[in-house]
């Protein structure tokens, strides 16, 4: 992870998807509001004053879910509330990513940082010292069904806190009361109503629908950047691509993907080779001629899923919450159906984009339909097997997405003794997001290298500028067409050059920006 110097204030405002990557994944430091603070310490006030009330307040002075109606006196209460995170932090299976846990962190810093939790003002402090300490509790990957939240990945993360569990630190396993103890972090000792908000939140789900929306909007123009080098090594036409044809469909994302391949096609002598009346061709493949349509819709649904994590992120998800004029009132806002529903619509987009892309992958290594090239792109046709099991490898990661995208969200499974009866199933959906979006930076890596080695084969003809100054930046580590060699050194530096976003950086040297 890549620290950064710059700080990200929690509480004066909702945080963005972009706050939640620098902290995530590149390390920034996080800021207390003052003001925030304040509306902290009134929350707290009042939940002190609650405690002392002879009537029954839901998790200040009672048990929690099937124990709700379970009267609890004051001087079991810090108990009670130990009791709760140790006994919620039940996770099984790997670790889940550092990232993911500094997002799923941080998301529940906010929400305390809202002032409708009740936390006490040492508590948040705490969670804003653990991130910037670099010490990441661990949390398994199995646990959360979305609902009461993410209770068993946010209560280990509440246990670290109290000096409980393992963390990692520098990647090094350790206690967590050691860990805190070296960083100069006093454990929490959790008061009436804290075990609840530290675990009542879709932090978890929503921490990784952010960081996936930061990765999409790279790959999707990785995807465009794609197609266009597919589209001029087959040596397909432009013209579907023109503007007049798309405004007839005004969508607005197919619009985005094919503003974007004249871009990356302006120029080029491999398309600019074919065009007038020596070519029979009619039309081109739908994997051809309608990236448009299938990159421009997957960019529709990331809108529509960033405009959800949006609204999430300027949330306050608790239960029971305090709200603005001083009550304590039980609510059914943790429960991750917004989240969980927009996770697996991704799911479906990426599996779609990375079946079209390994599509066009497929037509370069079949004579029968890449306009002269020799099978498979092999350097030396029967010695050599050129890129036939790259494609393999890429049809593989496709099956795989298309079983990923099988929604996680229609499946409820009920818990604790029927009180939690629906659940949403975000956390699940959340992390085949993951792999999804893993698979799909791999299958447009592939094609990447596909169609740089077609476009080279065509030589003399040449590539346009943007396209070709892709090809450079893989020429980098990625060689061009020869006799066979071992591939998967290949492969896995154009993944790295996808994920880094490198690709897209070459193309934009010569387009300007691409959106």
């Amino acid at each position: 992870m890549l620290a950064t110097t710059t700080e990200i204030t929690v509480g004066a405002t909702p945080l963005t998807i972009a706050d939640v990557v620098a902290v995530a994944r590149e390390g920034a430091p996080v800021r207390l509001d003052a003001a925030a603070l304040d509306a902290v310490d009134a929350s707290r006030a009042i939940v002190e004053a609650l405690a002392d009330d002879v009537e029954p307040h839901y998790g200040i002075s009672t048990g929690f879910g099937a124990l709700a109606t379970t009267f609890i006196p004051a001087e079991r209460r810090a108990q009670l509330q130990a009791s709760l995170v140790r006994s919620h932090a039940a996770g099984s299976g790997p670790e889940v990513e550092r990232e993911v846990v500094r997002a799923l962190m941080l998301l529940r810093l906010a929400t305390l940082m809202t002032g409708r939790t009740g936390a006490q003002r040492k508590t948040v402090e705490t969670y804003a010292a653990l991130l910037n300490a670099g010490i990441t509790p661990i949390v398994r990957e199995y646990g959360s069904l979305g609902c009461s939240g993410d209770l068993a990945p946010l209560a280990h993360c509440a246990l670290a806190a109290m000096g409980e569990g393992q963390v990692r630190v520098d990647g090094e396993l350790r206690d967590a009361a050691d860990a805190l103890a070296a960083a100069g972090i006093e454990p929490v000792v959790l008061a009436e109503k804290e075990g609840l908000a530290l675990i009542n939140g879709t932090d978890g789900m929503l921490g990784m629908l952010s960081l996936a929306l930061h990765d999409l909007a790279t790959l999707l123009t990785t995807a465009d950047i794609a197609a266009a080098m597919s589209v001029e090594a087959l040596l397909g036409t432009d013209a579907v691509f023109a503007d007049d044809l798309q405004r007839l469909r005004p969508q607005a994302g197919q619009a985005v993907s094919a503003g974007n391949l004249r871009s990356l096609l302006a120029g080029s002598p491999l398309v600019a080779s074919h065009k007038g009346p020596e070519c029979t061709r009619v039309q081109d493949a739908y994997s051809l001629r309608c990236a448009p349509q299938v990159h421009g819709g997957a960019r529709d649904t990331v809108a529509h899923a960033s405009l959800v994590a949006e609204r999430e992120l300027a949330s306050a998800v608790d239960n029971p919450v305090l709200t603005l004029d001083g009550r304590v009132e039980s609510n059914g806002n943790f429960h991750g159906a917004p989240v969980a529903y927009v996770l697996d619509f991704l799911a479906i987009v990426v599996a779609d984009v990375a079946s079209m892309s390994e599509r066009r992958t497929d037509r370069f290594l079949d004579p029968a339909r890449n306009q002269g090239l020799p099978p498979f792109l092999a350097h030396e046709v029967g010695v050599d097997s050129g890129l036939m099991i790259a494609q393999y490898t890429a049809a593989g990661i496709v099956s795989e997405l298309k079983r990923l995208a099988a929604p996680a969200s229609v499946d409820s499974i009920p818990s604790s003794a029927m009180q939690e009866d629906h659940v949403s199933m975000g956390w699940a959906a959340a992390r085949k997001l993951r792999r999804a979006i893993d698979g799909l930076g791999r299958v447009l890596a592939i094609e990447l290298m596909t169609a740089a080695r077609g476009a080279e084969l065509r030589a003399p003809l040449r590539q346009g500028p943007a396209t070709s100054a892709v090809t450079t930046a893989l020429r980098t580590t990625v060689p061009g067409p020869g006799p066979d060699r071992h591939l998967s050194p290949e492969i896995e530096a154009a993944v790295a050059l996808v994920a880094s976003g490198a690709i897209r950086a070459a193309a934009e040297t010569t387009t300007g920006p691409l959106a």
